[in-house]
């Protein structure tokens, strides 16, 4: 399949194929389902965030803050690690230049 130029907001949570739709962090490359994949992956960020919500509202003193973040992280980098795969030139020199893809191993 063709690949396609897709605008991606992880804080707007969307991938759209016109720039002047909305405000964006990064250009990819994707087929169809490609961007339905990464769509999926950032439902996936805001039901963890959801998921970590109480545990903010009402802290159990014996539970780490690291340990309510651990899923909501995971699912984050999920995220990053597919913008950066099928990332532009410019969006991969920006990850290298901002520091993600080295906190991602990549």
């Amino acid at each position: 399949m063709d690949k396609h130029k897709y605008y991606v907001s992880v804080h707007g949570r969307s991938v759209l194929p016109d720039k002047t739709l909305a405000a964006y962090e990064w250009e990819i490359y994707a087929t169809p389902a490609q961007a339905e994949e990464m769509l999926l992956l950032m439902g996936l960020v805001q039901e963890k965030e959801e998921e970590a919500f109480p545990g903010y509202v009402f802290p159990w003193p014996d539970t780490p803050e690291q340990v309510v973040n651990v899923y909501y992280e995971d699912a984050l980098n999920d995220v990053y690690q597919k913008i950066y795969e099928l990332g532009s030139e410019d969006t991969r020199e920006q990850m290298k230049g901002s520091g993600i893809n080295a906190f991602l191993g990549l």
